[in-house]
């Protein structure tokens, strides 16, 4: 039988859903490493295996986060932030280059209080929103490096085993 492209099946929901679990758990047990986390990664793995599809796994992944933490600004800069990397991990999808992928993860890592700042500026203004981004910029710097060396050693192994646990339920 024929699927669009478009439609979801039961076994892909059920791989989106279990991959976004693993994603949420895999940060829960790096919270104590401050900025050191491997969503980054999942939601590249996600872009580069699912294309567009990736938005079902990083989206439940973002509704745990609420679920289990409540709801914060960092939520809203959760909603938009990820499709960013996934966007960008789809228009990169065919790199093979595991050093251009951790690069994508280390800049999008040095980025990410940038990326927070719209948020910030509604909350307080653009002063306050600079002044929050200035103030992170040590913590964006230890969010580079983590990235970095997590999709340098993990980005190729763990997409090839998601692209064999995808293609098995398309076949």
């Amino acid at each position: 039988m024929r699927h669009s492209k478009t439609v979801l099946t039961v076994r892909q929901i059920t791989l989106f859903g279990m991959l976004a679990a693993l994603t949420f758990g895999a940060k829960v047990v790096m919270a104590a490493l401050p900025n050191i986390e491997p969503v980054s990664l999942m939601v590249m793995v996600f872009g580069a295996v699912f294309g567009w599809k990736g938005l079902f796994p990083t989206y439940v992944y973002v509704m745990a986060e609420i679920l289990f933490y409540g709801l914060g600004t960092w939520n809203v800069n959760y909603l938009y932030i990820w499709a960013v990397l996934l966007a960008a991990a789809v228009l990169l999808r065919r790199m093979d280059q595991p050093l251009g992928w951790a690069i994508l993860s280390g800049a999008f890592g040095l980025l990410f209080g940038a990326l927070c700042m719209p948020v910030d500026a509604v909350i307080g203004g653009w002063g306050y929103a600079a002044a929050k981004w200035v103030s992170g910029i040590p913590y964006d710097l230890a969010h580079c490096v983590g990235n970095f060396v997590i999709a340098l050693l993990l980005f190729a192994p763990i997409r090839g085993l998601t692209r064999k646990m995808y293609g098995k339920m398309i076949d």
